[in-house]
């Protein structure tokens, strides 16, 4: 007969296997990013399915099922710098990020984000998250140009790359059309010299 001191351990154990899923690369005031867990695909698959979501991606007309999630996961995980977005105070995944195009001879780099728990929007965790993924980018990767592209209808996530220091630099006008409405994509960036993270900190002289 197990005793309150074996529940206890299971217990511990229990709560220990499930904070392991993330490991915390970089962290900030709620949140953290973490490489990414493929056993996460059935999240995934329900975000990239729900069209609030995903119209901002543009990915909304796609049909996403498990396996096709699941492939795209372990490519992830295994390829480029992309994160999960996991909450401090009790390990919750509510999105991800990541870096692509990355050029480390001109020291160049795309950003990309998405928040899939819509409990967590309009609340800041966006701008925290992209603040962080440009610490490890310009100070870890010593990256000199970190670029992203996003769409004219999106005011929220436009917003949030202003906060953070993102400034237009052009547009391809009328690049979708969603519902017979043209709609240009923005692009937008942001320099070394702009922006101050706070990994240098952690160095003690």
């Amino acid at each position: 007969m197990a005793t309150i001191y074996d529940i206890d351990n299971i217990y511990k154990c229990y709560e220990r296997g499930k904070s392991l899923k993330y490991f915390k690369k970089i962290a900030g005031e709620r949140i953290y990013l973490s490489p990414i867990n493929v056993e996460d695909v059935e999240k995934y698959t329900e975000w990239m399915n729900d069209i609030d979501v995903t119209i901002n991606l543009l990915t909304a007309a796609n049909i996403y099922s498990l396996d096709k999630e699941r492939e795209a996961l372990i490519m992830l995980s295994k390829e480029g710098y992309n994160f999960a977005i996991v909450t401090l105070d009790n390990n919750e995944l509510i999105g991800n990020c990541g870096l692509t195009s990355v050029n480390l001879i001109h020291r160049t780099a795309e950003a990309g984000i998405f928040i899939g728990n819509k409990n967590y929007w309009n609340k800041g965790y966006g701008t925290e998250a992209m603040n962080l993924l440009l610490d490890y980018g310009f100070n870890l990767l010593n990256l000199n140009n970190i670029m992203l592209r996003v769409y004219s209808f999106n005011k929220r996530a436009i917003n949030c790359y202003k906060k953070c220091g993102f400034k237009e630099i052009g547009r391809r006008r009328e690049a979708t059309i969603i519902g017979n409405k043209k709609y240009d994509q923005i692009y937008m960036d942001i320099l070394a010299s702009e922006f101050k993270g706070k990994i240098p900190e952690k160095i003690k002289d």
